[in-house]
């Protein structure tokens, strides 16, 4: 009895020594985040932890050698997986050391970049995000192509008719706060349904010009988030559910506050109060955040909201509603042109000029939105896959918890595992097992 005593107090001690060397480089990597935030103004996305780590961060002034020689240091003191075994450490700390350990590895790749250090689009993305996308050749989206055109009908260039359509879908300048509103109203409250949002969660709503980007979720903290709308170009009626669903609920508004929530609230692992951008952190923010529409709302469903409300409030024709919802589905089936045409342009297989001419007849992009989207790929680079392949890996995840035959019952199961989803230290690699 003596032994067995004995054996499982040294077994705790362990398992509570292994525990504190997690948090103890949890600890380092915010700091080095912050760190490499100093030479990359977009390197940190959010952050809201002690003030006085960022005053501290300032003050050493680490050079981007001085980084990476700490963030191996930090990365090689990551206690080995499995954890012992009878050591009492649950699963999700153990998703804590895998993502401490991606997220350490991706910022040595991001400082070698910053140092000048190149690489192909697929190695960068195979580290800095967890996936690699596939490819596809130009053949590969004429089909999708023929059908957009047989739906639009007329006659002419594609890309053409398709902006002489979306013309009739735009939301006039003076409807955009309140139709934005009520998308992501409506978001909410689908959302609120199957994930209880924390006490006093809110939102501030802004539209702004001259950004690479066509909507924006700055998360301040205590559940608390700031959303920008890019009125730069026209907008769509379709984007209101998709920014509203993508930077609100249940997207990066919701998958922060519930990290802050789960995390670094309920388990003090303060690492998850920052969050840099060029990491595998952002494979799961934007998957999550593009797959929530499909959450949010199912085509019909969609489809309904749009008619009955959305066109109304922003003074368009309802009867145009069903025929440019079919377009959007068309349209996000050809979401993985965006990733090609990234890898060539990013990999100097294809020019400036032959890269917009991809966007706008390969993704049907207007021109002017075309240059915009060069410019998210001279500013971000690899990023593009966490739309497409993040998606992807979300609702593969999502779909295999969804076992129960009857509908209701999968949606229930479909909602339970995405909010598991995002309360947790999962990346790529654990979204595929």
């Amino acid at each position: 009895m003596r032994k067995l005593l004995a054996g499982g107090v040294a077994m705790l001690i362990a398992g509570g020594a292994w525990a504190a060397s997690v948090q103890e480089v949890g600890e380092r990597y915010m700091k080095l985040v912050l760190a490499v935030g100093r030479h990359d103004a977009s390197y940190v996305d959010a952050y809201y932890g002690p003030a006085q780590l960022q005053e501290q961060v300032a003050k050493e002034k680490l050079s981007l050698a001085a980084i990476r020689a700490e963030a191996e240091a930090a990365l090689h003191s990551l206690p080995a997986l499995p954890a012992p075994a009878g050591a009492g450490i649950d699963a999700d700390e153990q998703l804590r050391i895998t993502f401490l350990g991606k997220q350490l590895q991706s910022m040595l790749m991001r400082i070698d970049m910053l140092g000048g250090k190149k690489f192909s689009f697929d190695e960068e993305t195979a580290t800095m995000y967890n996936a690699v996308a596939p490819r596809h050749e130009r053949g590969y989206y004429l089909e999708l192509q023929d059908r957009i055109g047989k739906l639009l009908g007329g006659e002419g260039p594609l890309a053409e008719r398709v902006k002489a359509f979306r013309a009739r879908v735009e939301i006039p300048k003076d409807k955009l706060r309140p139709v934005m509103e009520a998308a992501i109203g409506a978001c909410r409250e689908r959302t609120e349904k199957y994930i209880p949002l924390p006490a006093k969660e809110s939102f501030v709503l802004e539209f702004v010009q001259n950004q690479p980007w066509s909507g924006y979720n700055w998360y301040k903290g205590n559940a608390h988030s700031l959303i920008q709308i890019n009125t730069e170009f026209p907008i769509y009626i379709d984007r209101a559910v998709d920014l509203g669903c993508h930077e609100g609920y249940p997207g990066h508004h919701v998958y922060n506050a519930l990290l802050e929530q789960t995390l670094v609230k309920g388990k003090n692992w303060q690492e998850f109060s920052v969050y840099p951008l060029y990491s595998p952190m952002s494979l799961v923010a934007e998957g999550s955040a593009n797959y929530g529409i499909l959450m949010a709302f199912t085509p019909a469903e969609r489809l309904a909201f749009e008619r009955d409300v959305l066109y109304p409030l922003a003074g368009l024709d309802p009867s145009l509603a069903e025929k440019y919802a079919g377009l959007t589905q068309l349209f996000g089936k050809l979401a993985y042109a965006d990733n090609d045409a990234a890898r060539s342009y990013l990999d100097g297989k294809a020019t400036r000029a032959q890269t917009v001419e991809w966007l706008v007849n390969v993704l049907l992009y207007p021109p002017e939105k075309a240059e915009q989207r060069i410019r998210f790929y001279d500013a971000n680079r690899g990023y593009v896959i966490n739309y497409t392949v993040g998606a992807d890996m979300v609702g593969d995840y999502v779909k295999r918890h969804a076992t129960a035959s009857d509908p209701e019952a999968a949606r229930v199961q479909r909602w339970a595992a995405f909010r598991q989803l995002l309360s947790s230290p999962r990346l790529a690699d654990s979204l595929r097992q």
